[in-house]
């Protein structure tokens, strides 16, 4: 079992910074993958952004491409999201998750066990 809870979303203007927590609790060997999620209202869930936990690679939508930044801390079992040069568009919950995954699939919500509750991120113009 593995446990998540995200931290650190908030109310930004357009071009603003934020960083996401997920704290990462449980069966360290339940997850390979971890990602984050975004859902608007209206609109359907995006994979934003995975590490792949063994090894560190990174991928991203290409909607945040170049703006956001994946990293972990495996110290402080922590997930992060850097987001910088925010857009309207990128507001939304924002959801951690993870699971074992085979390669290619980090972007599919579908096949995540794990969530956290989620944290908004709303961006103003």
């Amino acid at each position: 079992q593995v446990q998540l809870v995200e931290s650190g979303g908030g109310s930004v203007q357009a071009g603003g910074s934020l960083r996401l927590s997920c704290a990462v609790s449980g069966y360290r060997n339940s997850y390979n993958y971890m990602g984050w999620f975004r859902q608007a209202p209206g609109k359907e869930g995006e994979g934003v952004a995975g590490i792949y936990t063994g090894g560190g690679s990174t991928y991203y939508a290409d909607s945040v491409k170049g703006r956001f930044t994946i990293s972990q801390d495996n110290a402080k079992n922590t997930l992060y999201l850097q987001m910088n040069s925010l857009k309207p568009e990128d507001t939304a919950m924002y959801y951690c998750a993870a699971d074992r995954l085979a390669p290619g699939w980090w972007y599919d919500p579908k096949r995540y066990s794990y969530w956290g509750q989620g944290t908004q991120v709303t961006v103003s113009s």
